[in-house]
């Protein structure tokens, strides 16, 4: 029987990617359709890619596929033609090619049965995502934006709107998408009649967002085709106005492409202009944040003088600073209790107190 998983070292294959020679394209695609079997469609599509030497993470589900993933230049024509001939739904449907992209994403295939291509929390056995909002391209969508009162609506968690965001953009204030579903039909409950516009990274979120405010009685529902990356790529392509500010935050190795120039964020720990994101280097940490050069060769990669005391421990004790630790979601995110943000804070009044 063929080997359905990896069993190389982790960081083994990161090197041999880095050795690689030959360009890779990053990725990314979806499609809500109903599969039958997901067990089996996952092997098939890993014995199919994994011959095609193509990296990276994809869920699948009764509801559909989710990827994001790199190919090698090669191979590219080849991994189209394979994921069209998956599928009759799969046939001709878009990819999104990265927009800032050194084809340096992913290292290995990985490729997983989940109960849903992304978690919602609807039990409602009603809700259908047929009935989805109406497809904007970017030229569309930057005419729509533009119109009064139209309403455009981040279905991304705080992380990453705070690097970018398309201009006059509300922020649904939830760390996850299940909670921000119900938050934004709150929030907008008094705006039913009005335009809103929804998006999200490559378009997977906001396409269900979509379908359930209409589920909930919303008129008009839109949502950007292919998301930020369609977006953005098409948007240089046909020179128009760029609406989206900033970076675009992506879940793999690169943690964002640049789209403008624009700076919106600031570094955790001193406050400076900053939108690089980066995970703290203590193992026993991780916190993915946001750090300018200057923090990071002062704290060595970490996001506080605490957890650069504790990478600098022999492993055993390291091991037993972890012990019992609560490791929730490591993210930095909008809470005024959180640790770092204490710690940031406390670093801007000591700085004006010396002004």
């Amino acid at each position: 029987m063929p080997v359905l998983h990896n069993r190389v070292n982790n960081e083994e294959l990161k090197q041999r990617m880095l050795a690689e020679t030959e360009p890779r394209t990053t990725v990314s695609f979806y499609q809500y359709f109903p599969i039958a079997e997901p067990q089996q469609f996952r092997d098939q599509l890993y014995l199919t890619f994994d011959a095609l030497k193509v990296f990276g993470r994809i869920y699948v589900a009764h509801e559909g596929v989710n990827a994001q993933i790199s190919v090698p230049a090669s191979n590219f024509e080849a991994f189209r033609e394979a994921l069209y001939q998956s599928a009759p739904e799969l046939n001709g449907i878009r990819l999104n090619i990265a927009v800032d992209d050194d084809g340096k994403s992913f290292w290995v295939l990985k490729i997983k049965v989940r109960p849903k291509i992304v978690a919602d929390g609807i039990d409602d056995p009603t809700f259908n995502m047929e009935n989805k909002g109406q497809y904007l391209k970017a030229a569309e969508y930057n005419k729509l934006a533009e119109q009064p009162g139209t309403i455009i609506v981040d279905m991304r968690n705080h992380y990453e709107y705070e690097v970018g965001h398309f201009e006059n953009a509300i922020e649904i204030p939830s760390d996850t998408f299940r909670d921000q579903l119900p938050m934004a039909v709150d929030m907008l409950k008094d705006q039913k009649d009005k335009n809103i516009i929804m998006y999200c990274t490559g378009g997977i979120r906001c396409e269900k967002a979509s379908a359930y405010m209409l589920h909930n009685g919303f008129k008009n529902v839109f949502h950007v085709e292919g998301g930020i990356i369609e977006y953005a790529r098409k948007a240089k392509e046909q020179g128009l106005p760029m609406k989206f500010k900033g970076k675009n935050f992506v879940f793999d190795d690169r943690l964002g492409e640049r789209i403008t120039e624009d700076i919106l964020s600031e570094c955790h720990l001193c406050g400076k202009p900053c939108d690089t994101h980066t995970n703290c280097k203590n193992d026993g940490c991780h916190l993915l944040f946001i750090q300018c050069e200057d923090c990071a060769a002062q704290y060595e990669g970490c996001c506080s003088t605490d957890c650069q005391e504790e990478m600098h421990l022999p492993p055993d004790e390291q091991r037993a600073h972890r012990a019992g630790r609560e490791n929730g979601a490591k993210v930095f995110n909008k809470s005024k209790d959180h640790p770092l943000r204490k710690h940031r804070d406390e670093w801007k009044m000591n700085r004006h107190s010396h002004d």
